[in-house]
């Protein structure tokens, strides 16, 4: 999932009871629940390497305990500099004799186990969260490369957004109208919503594989092709679990469908939504080994790899070559992320998960970029 629902997530982990066992609960289970998406950082070296890396080691089951621990050492940082802060503060004070110490400045209580605890099921909620959705993750690597995904949930949900905000703000103004009314205010508000909260995103997983279900369950008992069915995926849309965009594979061409599960109605149109394979050349044999076409090929589950001629790419120059050095452009596309492939046959995914490769001679490597950006 995207960020934003990676933060809310780990704020409700914090708020669903964690927070009242230690001080810096919900800040640890946050700052977790997000941490795992620090591997980012390997697009400073070109948006191939990104891909390489990206939903790699540090969304495994083996850095769960790692990334737990980096987050507690942050926030035991940041509460030496706190606790040293708040020292000074009462040194230069003076108090009369049984004056209290004001509240904002009384040493928090930190258990450093319950701390761990909350780090630690905030970074698996990461994993937990990404298998939900079509882009998938390794969560065995190293041992075991394979992707999982559950391609259930789309990879920005705003009703997860509206669920989590509601269960994070309301308490707050309830507070304030509490306050209004003189009612003592509670140290550790909102309980009840985060969990409630967290139930809620549970129930929608639950909502949508069942929807999944039911929308594979059509598509193998309609005849959709007209030729033998290899395999088929089914992609969510966001906020709507009724609706799915299904990849039909057969012997020698894709096809695609939407599906309503609630209608029970299946759109495809042979005319309109096939995509026969591409015949393998040199050239794309040649892309296909290429880095960029081993990392893709690693990844695209439904990747679909074409010669579409000497086309420039965005964000690369074509190669510069004598009139007699023949080059092509090969193309990396991926059929799950194709929701508008359905309105014109041969339109692309979206051009971030996209990737080209120049080949000049039909063997060598001219250049290589996915989603408007080269790699050096």
């Amino acid at each position: 999932m995207e960020p934003i629902t990676h933060f809310l997530t780990g704020a409700c982990i914090g708020r669903a009871g964690l927070n009242r066992k230690t001080a810096y609960a919900t800040l640890a289970a946050t700052l977790a629940a997000e941490a795992a998406d620090i591997d980012i950082l390997w697009g400073l070296r070109g948006p191939v390497d990104e891909l390489q890396h990206h939903r790699g080691i540090t969304h495994t089951f083996i850095a769960v305990p790692v990334v737990a621990g980096v987050v507690v050492g942050a926030v035991w940082l940041l509460h030496r500099w706190s606790e040293s802060r708040r020292k000074r503060k009462l040194a230069a004070m003076t108090f009369r004799p049984g004056e209290p110490v004001p509240h904002r400045l009384q040493s928090k209580t930190v258990h450093w186990g319950w701390l761990y605890a909350s780090a630690f099921i905030a970074a698996l909620s990461h994993l937990l969260l990404d298998w939900t959705n079509n882009y998938g993750l390794r969560p065995f690597f190293p041992f075991n490369p394979r992707w999982y995904a559950g391609s259930f949930m789309f990879i920005a949900e705003p009703v997860l957004w509206a669920l989590f905000l509601a269960a994070l703000i309301l308490p707050a103004l309830f507070g304030l109208a509490d306050r209004e009314i003189g009612v003592r205010r509670s140290a550790f508000r909102g309980r009840g919503w985060a969990i409630f909260a967290l139930c809620g995103m549970v129930a929608l997983w639950c909502w949508r594989w069942a929807e999944h279900a039911q929308g594979e369950a059509m598509l193998l008992n309609t005849q959709v092709t007209s030729g033998p069915v290899k395999r088929v995926a089914l992609e969510p849309y966001p906020v709507n679990p009724y609706l799915w965009h299904a990849i039909v594979e057969t012997p020698g061409f894709y096809q695609t469908a939407e599906i309503d599960t609630r209608t029970g109605s299946i759109d495809t149109d042979p005319q309109r939504d096939v995509l026969f394979k591409p015949t393998d050349t040199p050239a794309i044999e040649a892309a296909k080994r290429t880095h960029l076409g081993q990392v893709y090929l690693d990844w695209g589950t439904w990747a679909v790899v074409r010669d579409v001629g000497q086309e420039p790419v965005a964000g690369m120059d074509p190669p510069q070559l004598p009139p007699n050095r023949p080059w092509t452009t090969i193309e990396f596309t991926d059929l799950r992320f194709g929701y508008s492939f359905r309105h014109a046959a041969g339109a692309r995914s979206p051009a971030a998960l996209n990737g080209w490769v120049y080949i000049v001679d039909n063997r060598d490597d001219a250049g290589q970029a996915m989603g408007g950006r080269e790699q050096k």
